[in-house]
Parts: structure tokens; sequence; C-alpha cells
């Protein structure tokens, strides 16, 4: 008899996906990291159990290689998605450049496998470790990041690596191309001198503007790139959906938007990876939070999957994810 592997029983992996604790051996076309490190925030910490709550959240969406029908669209999708789970990045509490050094190595080798990287956070700082890993890729990559909050801060004291400074330390790196900021709203953490240098660097685009623009007008607004890495701060959607974090605010984006954005970049060029961040699941008893993280996950896997087969197909390769 066929073992049914519901939700409610084994071990959480992400999405109930096999587990590949080997990177230097992973055959898969993604592959979910944990980065549970949040000791570099500076007012509300609770981070570090995002990873572990995301995932217990996805084994609900669990499909296996079938995958799931998309009714609105008439699609089935995640269909052999080449999915692993490798664990988390090893973390010591206090401990910065040790954390972020091992999220940074454990990404190189997934690059190295040719493997696309979706990283759990932790707080905003883990983006840093995945930016600097992003070296592996031949030629530059372009940043999309979701977000309530600007996150060019430079530095607080002598600290440079704080979840507030991720787009400027990524601003700094040769092989960053432009950045985009999407969902900014609100009495943020920046300065104005910060908003100018963003201004400077790459493309603003408020949470109202995605209202009022819809997807394909926001896209429109995102320089073309052949690579583009996406990073999801849960802040950047609205606090009632998202009231498990430690930035919360009114007016934010909502599933829809963001989902529909990141269907458009796919069509735009490769994503190359992505990573979900700051989900503070002991903010928030109802668990909305996690599932929230977990559903923006499959979805942009989704997203990722379908567009990559299309354009494999289109020019004669093999069917992407049968792997």
């Amino acid at each position: 008899m066929e073992k049914l592997n519901q939700a409610i029983t084994g071990i959480c992996s992400f999405g109930k996906y096999p587990i590949c604790l080997d990177i230097d051996n992973i055959n898969a076309n993604f592959a979910i990291l944990g980065a549970p490190y949040d000791s570099s925030v500076g007012f509300m910490p609770g981070s570090r159990l995002g990873p572990r709550r995301i995932r217990e959240a996805s084994t609900q969406y669990g499909r296996g290689n079938s995958g799931f029908y998309n009714y609105e669209t008439n699609e089935q999708l995640l269909e052999s998605p080449g999915i692993v789970d490798c664990g988390d990045a090893d973390i010591q509490a206090g401990q910065h450049e040790f954390s972020h050094k091992n999220i940074e190595m454990s990404v190189r080798k997934i690059l190295r496998r040719g493997v696309i990287p979706v990283i759990l956070g932790g707080d905003h700082s883990v983006t840093i470790a995945v930016g600097r890993a992003l070296e592996e890729l031949k030629g530059k990559v372009s940043i999309v990041q979701f977000d309530c909050h600007l996150d060019f801060s430079d530095h607080i004291g002598d600290f440079y690596e704080s979840p507030g400074s991720p787009m400027r330390r990524l601003s700094e790196m040769n092989h960053i191309d432009k950045i985009t900021q999407i969902g900014i709203r609100g009495m943020g953490s920046s300065k104005r001198t910060d908003f100018d240098d963003a201004r400077t660097y790459g493309t603003l685009i408020t949470s109202k503007e995605v209202h009022s623009l819809g997807a394909v007008e926001v896209a429109a607004l995102i320089p073309e790139s052949e690579k583009y890495y996406i990073t999801i701060d849960i802040d950047g959607f609205d606090m009632s959906i998202a009231p498990g974090t430690c930035a919360p605010y009114p007016g934010g984006l909502l599933f829809d938007e963001v989902i529909d954005i990141i269907s458009e970049i796919c069509k735009k060029g490769d994503i190359v990876g992505f990573d979900l961040v700051e989900v503070a699941p002991q903010i928030d008893p109802s668990g909305i939070t996690a599932r929230l993280g977990a559903l923006v996950v499959i979805n942009t896997i989704a997203q990722i999957l379908k567009y990559k087969r299309i354009r494999l197909q289109s020019s004669g390769g093999y069917s992407y994810g049968e792997r």
C-alpha cells in the first residue's frame, strides 16, 4: 500500500519535499536553506524561529511531484519541481561573522551545483551573506526587494551589517547591478540622505504606487536584467496579514500583488535565487504570518519553475524540473 505521507505525519521538511543535508552533492532545481540568525536585531528578536515555523506551516501544502492545480489560471503548477530541503546553515547566537560566513558558504555550494537557493530567514542581515555568495554567478545580478523599509542605512555605531543595512551593503558589491525596492512606505527607519542614495542607485516604488499601478506597470519600472535575485521582507506585506514581524506597518502589500509582480519579473529574466526574511512567529499566536511566508515561497518557486520551463521549451531544451 502506498504511504499517504499526509501533512500531520513525518518530519517537517519544507513542503514535505526530500531532505538533502549533503549540499556538495545536491541533485535538484531548488534548495531550501534556513538561516535562523537574528542576533543583529536592535529591537525585537525572534526571526531565528522563522525557518522552523515556515517549514511546519508548509507541510499542509505538500503535494510531492503531483503539484497543484490553480483554478484561477487553469494551470498545473509545481509538477516534478525538483525541490530539496537542505536544513539550516550552522548558526551561533551572538557570533555575527561565524553565522554569516556559514550562510554564505552554504549558498555558494548550492550555486556551484547549478541549483537555485531559497533562503528562509532570519533577520534581513542574512541577505548580505547571500549577496556575497551571488559572486559565484557569471555576470551582474539585479536585486528586487519587497519591504516596508529602505534598509539602506550605512551603519549603527561601528556595526555595518544590521537588518537596516542589507541594500546598502549589496549596492557596494561589484557583482550587484541595480536595486529595485518595492513596498516602501510610512515613517521609515532611514534618513533622508539614505533615501537620496537609494534613488541614485536604483528604483523606489511605494506601496501606494503598487496599489494604483498594478503588477504589469510596476514590473515595467524594474530595470531590464538577465539575472534577478528577489529578497522578501515579510513586513512588506500589510500588518493585517503579517503581524508576526518586528516592525509591522499598515498600508502594505497584499499577497496577490506580490505574487503577480514576481510572475512579471520571471518573464523579464532568470530568477537566480530568493529569500524570505523577518518572520517572527512568537509575536503572532495565530500563525498566519508563518503560513503567509510558506505560501509566498511555494508560489514564488511555482512562478520561477513555470517560466524556466517556458523558456527552455521554446528554445528546444529539456523540460526543467525533471532532475
